[in-house]
């Protein structure tokens, strides 16, 4: 079954958060205009509480001032974002979630300036609830465009004695196997997980087992492993260990590969090898190297490299 795009859910609550942000301030600044005194909107007794702010005496003696500020911070700014983000322009997702935070800073000035008020409280929490969605649609929209394409690796499959073993649930770790799979000529094998692991259900799920440290249900391996000199076992970290489907892999395979090297992806900037002391307790052999990747929205890094003597 096809997953729904977090990223379009995302964009779509994003377009409805700077509009319903731009619209209002738009036409709070019309209001002001229109009657600067602030009687037609009920607000002419809140001008004595701007008098603590500098200037004071020239700017707020009427809304002119406040009506032009809330104009272009929180009404065109917000305007133009959802224009941005409507014309699949990648900058209208971060402006959007910018703009939450400008939301919030111009709140945190009237909590200053005024008593504690049910208004203010409530465009506090839509500021940050923008803030929170605009960075989601940002992380979704890098997540879903990151691709692997196995076309791209001619040498995978070339050495028969060698082989990749891996996991992957967003296609980070697809990328390094199908990398050392081309650098060595090695053939590939997907573990593939009998549970849900796609989607935003899918991490909770996974990370419930890596909570755990369950083993989670992977379909038959339908690979030899013992037919290979040498293979490497490609894993993400789930909770500080190696994802639930590995673990289970590692178990069905005890005692059947003849040397194996592993290479372990996260987003933290520790190196992990308990990891690799899992899985070779699982294996029951001894690692011959170990790579250590830290991988944020698609950008690898090494943090740990090295190669042991048998």
């Amino acid at each position: 079954m096809k997953q729904k795009s977090r990223f379009k859910i995302a964009r779509g609550w994003l377009i409805f958060w700077t509009m319903f942000i731009g619209i209002g301030a738009v036409a709070g600044a019309l209001g002001m205009f229109v009657d600067p005194s602030g009687k037609f909107m009920g607000m002419d007794e809140m001008l004595s509480y701007f008098q603590v702010l500098p200037f004071a005496e020239k700017l707020f003696q009427n809304f002119t001032f406040s009506g032009i500020a809330l104009l272009f911070v929180n009404g065109l700014t917000n305007l133009t974002a959802a224009v941005l983000i409507i014309a699949k322009k990648r900058v209208g997702v971060i402006l959007g979630g910018i703009f939450g935070v400008t939301l919030m800073l111009w709140i945190c000035i009237q909590f200053y300036i005024f008593p504690p008020n049910f208004m203010s409280i409530s465009f506090f929490v839509f500021g940050a609830i923008q803030a929170a969605t605009g960075y989601a649609a940002s992380v979704f929209q890098k997540q879903e465009e990151f691709r692997a394409d196995i076309s791209d690796y001619p040498n995978i499959g070339t050495n028969k004695k060698r082989l990749v073993v891996f996991f992957s649930r967003m296609g980070y770790v697809r990328k390094l196997a199908y990398e050392e799979a081309n650098r060595t000529g090695a053939e590939l094998y997907e573990v593939k997980s009998a549970e849900r692991t796609e989607g935003t259900l899918g991490f909770w799920w996974c990370g419930r087992y890596g909570m755990h440290k369950w083993q989670m249900p992977i379909e038959d391996i339908k690979v030899n492993v013992s037919d290979y000199d040498h293979v490497t076992i490609c894993t993400p970290i789930w909770v500080f260990l190696p994802a639930a489907t590995i673990r289970c892999f590692c178990a069905r395979a005890a005692g059947k590969i003849k040397e194996v090297d592993y290479i372990v992806v996260h987003h933290q900037s520790n190196a992990y090898e308990n990891a690799a002391e899992e899985m070779d307790e699982l294996l029951k052999i001894k690692h011959t190297g170990f790579y250590s990747v830290r991988c944020r929205k698609g950008d690898y890094k090494i943090v740990s490299s090295g190669k042991e003597e048998k």
